[in-house]
């Protein structure tokens, strides 16, 4: 290169860390032994040539750095590196390069990169931190045998012990004793039926004075309480606290994949979301509950802190607030009495859908067995309003829409429950299409299942394929568009003359939450969490994969931006809101938040199609 071409080169670099700490001598040699490539987005990924190892200098462009199991480790733009750990170490490059944007990337040799190694300190420990830091994200999870955010494949036995239903116990004690297992799982014609575990074989063998040739299935425990591969560890811990058990078969479709027993856990160490639950249940009144929940906006900094995923944030905070409104109804039935009926506590909107965050007040009914007398009327209105209360005082604040139990409109028999959604459905005008929104995304979180059932089940037989109802719902669910205008610059909203920033929530995830609820109320799936609505929307080809994959990835990164802002104005003491401002976060964040808002502009569109075509 002649010095002309070199300029460009030189002015971008000396105003880089590290290599503003070299002299001019320096970084001219740099200059003329870099090489340039250009890297398209059609080619995936960047060849790295494991026996030409370089450091790589990102002019232009986007990438993603992701190891060999596909986990992200870092997100790069206009002026950071890549190739740095294999210089350092001299391993082979393990890791993959995922190109998000063309770009134009610098490439400097690797005796180049040793030579300013040696003659610039600032230079080297530069690089060394950052090979400290890249190692940092690649073993965060590794590091712990159980954190907060582990899924339980981490923990499990991944090759579960099995027994035909027909063997005998003898046969089945025999196969525990060689493993040294204290269960094994049942099947018939390769499907789970059962587990038997010693406590099985103590209380319903040999309490019973029977003999080995005892079939299995008269002694296992039938229809076992199971978890699906992808759960966290802490909802297995939260599980077999409710059902009391200490074995967890994990069955995905049908098919056991493995067992997760609390021996597994105890082996790890103690999850903070279940210690603050557990903290919730051992308190006996209202003070002491608001005590406690002051823990929760804490847990919620160390959770992103930790950079755990938003889908996963959202779960772990929605326990915490189902644990303490269990432990709300239950105090206070302590006053009040025994239930004259059996009841379920709902939860609507983003409780309903298991993905809180900060800020989150109150949407919740009360759904009764049976139509109440004037007595039964009085004892539930009692409750609803002191569990609300209570809700009010451990931060979760009222309602603004006044959705909420203590209300009457929202406290009604099963009968009634099922009139009302009925004529939402039915009859969808638009404030019965503004509620679809909310009560649509509904989950019980005490009370009896099968009650709870025999509501959603009527729901959903109504929705799926109507479609006049399904129409009227997208028209609602595209009143509102993601902030892109002209030449996909971002709209930012505005309170007078104040500009408040791109509003995550209502103009990113909630627009995305409409077309997963949409999707799969068409089909009647009862999957209310949209990053699982999207998932079996994809098993069940209503949504392409290539789409499903781009809407959960996009729905993911706005709620992380999102959660990542509110922890930017905690720290600053700002109030805390959905609302960015673009120049906080860097072009490259800018650049991934436009692509995610074209995602939801494009499902949207597909959205539009596929369910307002007869309009």
């Amino acid at each position: 290169m002649d010095a002309s071409e070199l300029q460009p080169i030189t002015h971008f670099l000396q105003d880089r860390v590290p290599f503003d700490s070299l002299d001019e001598a320096a970084l001219t040699r740099c200059c003329q032994a870099l090489t340039i490539g250009y890297y398209s987005k059609a080619s995936s990924h960047v060849p790295l040539d494991p026996d030409n190892p370089q450091l790589y200098i990102v002019r232009s462009g986007a990438f993603e750095v992701r190891d060999k199991n596909g986990e992200l480790l870092d997100r790069l733009g206009e002026g950071d590196y890549f190739g740095f750990p294999s210089l350092l170490s001299g391993e082979e490059a393990s890791n993959r390069v995922a190109i998000l944007e063309d770009g134009l990337v610098y490439h400097l040799p690797p005796e180049i990169f040793d030579f300013f190694r040696q003659q610039s300190r600032e230079f080297d420990r530069f690089f060394n931190r950052a090979f400290a830091k890249r190692l940092r994200n690649q073993g965060r999870f590794k590091a712990k045998d159980l954190t907060t955010t582990s899924r339980i494949t981490s923990l499990m036995s991944k090759s579960p012990l099995s027994i035909d239903m027909k063997a005998s116990v003898a046969d089945a004690s025999k196969l525990m004793r060689s493993a040294r297992v204290s269960s094994v799982l049942v099947i018939d014609n390769n499907k789970l039926v059962g587990i038997l575990t010693d406590r099985d074989l103590r209380n319903r063998v040999l309490a019973e004075n029977l003999d080995g040739s005892l079939p299995v299935h008269q002694a296992m425990t039938t229809t076992p309480v199971s978890i699906e591969p992808n759960a966290l560890v802490f909802e297995a811990m939260l599980m077999m606290s409710e059902h009391n058990v200490h074995h967890l078969p994990v069955v995905d479709n049908g098919v056991a994949t493995g067992v997760v027993t609390s021996t597994d856990i105890l082996r790890g160490q103690s999850s903070q979301p279940l210690l603050l639950i557990g903290e919730i249940e051992r308190q006996n009144d209202l003070p002491s509950l608001i005590q406690v929940s002051k823990q929760i906006p804490l847990l919620l900094q160390n959770l992103i802190s930790a950079d755990a995923r938003a889908e996963e944030i959202g779960r772990v905070l929605t326990s915490v607030t189902d644990a303490l409104t269990r432990r709300l109804i239950v105090l206070n039935q302590q006053v009040l009495g025994k239930a004259p009926m059996a009841f379920c506590w709902l939860a609507f909107g983003s409780q309903g859908r298991q993905d809180q965050a900060a800020c989150s007040d109150q949407d919740n009914g009360l759904l009764l067995a049976h139509e109440p007398d004037d007595s039964a009327k009085g004892y539930f209105e009692a409750l609803s309003k002191a569990v609300c209360k209570g809700l009010d005082e451990c931060g979760y604040i009222y309602c603004p829409g006044d959705i909420m139990a203590q209300n009457p409109k929202w406290r009604m028999s099963l009968e009634q429950w099922k009139l009302v959604f009925d004529k939402w459905v039915n009859t969808p005008e638009p404030k019965a299409l503004m509620h679809a929104s909310i009560f649509f995304d509904m989950r019980s979180i005490y009370g009896p299942q099968s009650l709870f059932d025999g509501l959603q089940d009527t729901v959903l037989s109504s929705t799926k394929g109507n479609d006049i109802f399904l129409a009227g719902l997208t028209g609602n669910s595209l009143t509102s568009a993601p902030p892109l205008g002209f030449f996909r610059k971002f709209v930012l909203e505005r309170d007078g003359s104040e500009v408040k920033g791109i509003d995550l929530k209502h103009k990113g995830s909630a627009l995305i939450n409409d077309i997963a609820r949409v999707y799969a109320l068409s089909a009647g799936i009862k999957e209310v969490n949209t990053a699982k609505r999207i998932r079996a929307l994809m098993e069940q080809n209503i949504i392409n994969r290539k789409d499903a994959l781009n809407l959960a990835d996009a729905h993911e990164f706005i709620a992380h931006m999102r959660l990542s802002n509110q922890e930017y104005q905690h720290t600053h003491s700002l109030p805390i809101t959905n609302y960015l401002l673009p120049h906080n976060v860097s072009s490259l964040i800018r650049h991934q938040l436009r692509d995610a808002f074209k995602v939801v502009h494009d499902g949207q569109v597909g959205l539009k199609l596929k369910m307002m075509r007869s309009y």
